[in-house]
């Protein structure tokens, strides 16, 4: 039996957006570690309380603690292995919801800058035309306010801080960026604005192609 000894965050069966014997579509919140980080008090995370009613579950992918929404949790060690391959191989689909800093004039685009960690100053990356790996993220402007925007962000690869250091890269970003934004943009919001909307990809077992859509809470 697994138990967490401290919490900060109350498990909500609402986390839950789909389970069965094979897998778990968990909604995490913002704030919550995916796993475990060093040191006593990083133990709490997503796979930790999943773990007390679900102990066969087997992280596959990570967000950003601060960044909320959609991830696929396996429940054997087959079908981390197929999962994982397709994440590997960009086989799944994923898009992401984001409030960005100011107005950007153009309603879509396409990015492509290629990134590394900024070794002197981890946890951040950095920008590299000449070491960096490629980084591609799609962007779409849902809805224009008047000191920031919506924006639907579509990573087509997933690189650590990809979609955080892209809008960055733009000059929008991300409001409540505790890493990449700048004084005035973190302090309009008290948490990173970004949520994994939305997440595709096919049952490792019944061979389904699963599709779930799960809103912000911003």
């Amino acid at each position: 039996m697994h138990s967490l000894p401290s919490t900060q965050f109350q498990f909500d069966t609402s986390w839950i957006i789909y389970s069965d014997d094979h897998l778990i579509v968990a909604n995490k919140p913002s704030g919550l570690l995916s796993v475990p980080g060093r040191g006593a008090d990083k133990q709490e995370c997503l796979l930790s309380h999943l773990l007390i009613n679900f102990p066969d579950a087997k992280i596959v992918h990570r967000l950003d603690m601060d960044t909320s929404g959609l991830m696929v949790v396996a429940r054997s060690a087959e079908v981390h292995r197929h999962l994982s391959r397709q994440f590997q191989e960009r086989q799944t689909q994923k898009t992401y919801h984001a409030i960005c800093s100011g107005h950007l004039n153009t309603p879509s685009g396409y990015t492509n800058l290629p990134m590394r960690c900024d070794w002197d100053r981890r946890p951040l990356q950095m920008i590299d035309f000449k070491q960096g790996k490629g980084a591609q993220t799609f962007w779409k402007v849902l809805q224009q306010n008047p000191e920031s925007f919506l924006v639907e962000l579509t990573p087509i690869t997933g690189r650590s801080h990809q979609l955080r250091l892209h809008m960055k890269s733009l000059g929008h970003p991300i409001l409540g960026d505790n890493l990449y934004a700048d004084p005035y943009s973190l302090q309009l919001s008290n948490r990173l604005l970004l949520h994994a909307k939305t997440l595709s990809f096919t049952h490792p077992i019944t061979e389904e192609l699963l599709s779930f859509d799960c809103s912000a809470n911003f």
